[in-house]
């Protein structure tokens, strides 16, 4: 059977309609050939014209290229549509990546915040410890008296300066001794634990006062005097 040229290339459909159109041409010509009917005494039969496209005129040069010209545009217009479909698919992706790319870094950039803040702002220095206080008796001056003392490395404890104040003063920080020997060299002895002017000058704290009768600084002389003569005040049972 010869093959009509560019037959090949056309679609399914334009297929069926080719063979369509030949099989009314068909029809068409039997329909034109039968004779009237017997039973229908005086009717004249019925002349059916020939379509257009019939079985004898389908397949020319012209109807030819004409259905392949209608199938290659079909092909076009189905790839432009593939094409387009596409571009669009690849736009809106590129635009979502986009999104979720802004999305992200804002994310990241306010999870930096904090940081960022805390870096550049520079910490507060902590605050200093509030001084610490003493009563103002004899219990207040022994225990301020030993945290200067252990500051300065002098040994000494509560109990052995509370015992040699009773001993010396009886609590009391402007008693003065004018009757003894030191007394009568003129110099008596001042204060809790009745210091002389030159052992209080010698062996003061600094850091305290310069006043005699002041009993922190009298303490603290008197401890530091008997640490250098005895060990410790602890150690001192009698005048010293």
């Amino acid at each position: 059977m010869r093959s009509i040229s560019g037959y090949t290339r056309l679609t399914k459909v334009h297929k069926f309609s080719a063979a369509g159109i030949a099989a009314a041409g068909v029809a068409a010509v039997a329909f034109a050939v039968v004779p009237a009917s017997a039973e229908g005494d005086k009717q004249q039969a019925i002349a059916v014209k020939p379509v257009a496209w019939n079985a004898k005129t389908f397949g020319t040069e012209d109807q030819r290229a004409e259905l392949v010209q209608q199938a290659d545009s079909a092909a076009q217009q189905a790839r432009h549509e593939a094409e387009a479909r596409k571009k669009s698919e690849a736009e809106a992706k590129a635009k979502a990546d986009k999104e979720r790319a802004e999305k992200e870094a804002a994310s990241r950039s306010a999870a930096r915040k904090p940081v960022e803040a805390e870096t550049a702002a520079p910490k507060a220095a902590p605050a200093a410890p509030a001084p610490k206080s003493y009563a103002n008796n004899l219990d207040g001056w022994i225990r301020e008296a030993l945290d200067i003392m252990a500051a300065k490395g002098i040994p000494g404890s509560y109990d052995g300066i509370y015992r040699n104040v009773m001993r010396e003063s009886t609590g009391n920080p402007n008693a003065i001794n004018n009757w003894d020997s030191n007394a009568a060299a003129g110099i008596p002895s001042k204060g809790l634990l009745q210091v002389i002017d030159p052992t209080f000058q010698a062996y003061h704290i600094e850091g305290t006062s310069w006043n005699i009768y002041d009993p922190v600084a009298n303490i603290a002389a008197a401890c530091n005097y008997a640490a250098k003569t005895y060990g410790s005040m602890d150690n001192v049972n009698s005048a010293y």
